[in-house]
């Protein structure tokens, strides 16, 4: 018996993202969720709010849709050629595709492709509300268990490293690169994949929200020192720690997620030493050439320079457990 992720295993590119882009054309009142969505998201990478939470909110345009059964339907006559071969050549009818894709998206494909065990997020149609939580890491392996009993397989397939848990049941796993199967113990990540590890991650994402919003702590701080300290240089030093003191409590909680503590406090400070130094060199010349101009855009050129440095450096001698 083979257990089968499905985005990028079964499916060559993820099945929600393509259902709402399908979705977002064909019906416009969905654009009606695009802000509601996007601070929900912001919510969610900041900590506050779980991944079934912000799903919920993302799925909230599926109430502007007529006729779901069809839009569904309509979507998989589509894109069920997106289907790899792979698994075409291989599948079997004891299979069972586990997904945190919404069940009622997947289980249309799953009677095509003559699947008759999916276990996948448990999400209304209707309204986007979740019941249970998203089918994803090791709620996967709960799942598998609750509805058939199952705590092992001959083999597993996935594209992604968080289904370690799923994989570590089985007796052989494998990652799935299209068309091709590594085995996962053996698999070597590209450095393409390395580097899109690092850089594309969720935690690197976190980052750049905490530095979004830092940077505007940043900005605001060392205008307002500016108003009492002449020299915009000076000025730019004050408002860079205070701003550095909110940025590692967010990215302590965050993005790292690991508790305050004096000493990695320090190392934070550490931490943002080289970005420290090319943000005062930036600042110190825009304000040589440009000694009328604004102090306001010279904090905000350095704000946005020397964010992926900062990051490996933080993630690597800040935050080692992360």
């Amino acid at each position: 018996m083979n257990i089968y992720d499905f985005d990028k295993t079964i499916y060559d590119g993820d099945s929600t993202a393509a259902f709402i882009k399908y979705c977002i054309r064909h019906y416009k009142k969905t654009l009606l969720m695009l802000f509601p969505t996007a601070f929900a998201f912001l919510k969610y990478k900041l900590g506050f709010w779980t991944k079934t939470q912000f799903k919920e909110k993302m799925y909230g345009f599926l109430r502007y849709i007529p006729d779901i059964d069809d839009a569904v339907n309509e979507f998989w006559d589509l894109h069920e050629c997106n289907i790899l071969d792979y698994y075409k050549k291989q599948a079997s009818p004891d299979d069972i595709i586990i997904s945190a894709s919404p069940e009622f998206l997947l289980a249309p494909i799953c009677k095509r492709l003559g699947v008759k065990r999916l276990i996948a997020s448990r999400v209304d149609k209707h309204t986007g509300v979740y019941t249970g939580l998203n089918c994803w890491g090791d709620e996967k392996v709960v799942r598998l268990y609750d509805e058939y009993q199952i705590n092992s397989c001959d083999n597993f397939y996935s594209d992604s490293f968080s289904d370690t848990p799923l994989a570590d049941i089985a007796k052989n796993a494998y990652i799935v690169r299209r068309n091709d199967l590594y085995e996962w113990d053996k698999y070597e990540p590209s450095k393409k994949e390395r580097f899109m590890t690092v850089f594309f991650s969720v935690q690197f994402l976190n980052f750049v929200i905490v530095g979004v919003l830092c940077t505007l702590f940043n900005v605001l701080f060392s205008w307002i020192y500016s108003m009492f300290i002449p020299s915009t240089t000076l000025a730019f030093l004050p408002g860079y720690v205070t701003a550095n003191i909110v940025s590692y409590i967010l990215n302590s909680f965050a993005t790292f997620k690991e508790r305050l503590s004096f000493t990695r406090f320090v190392k934070y400070f550490i931490s943002y030493i080289p970005n420290f130094i090319i943000q005062t060199i930036i600042v110190f010349a825009y304000e040589a050439l440009f000694p009328t101009a604004p102090a306001i855009f010279a904090y905000i050129l350095a704000a946005i320079i020397g964010v992926p440095v900062t990051f490996i450096i933080m993630k690597v001698f800040t935050f080692k457990k992360a």
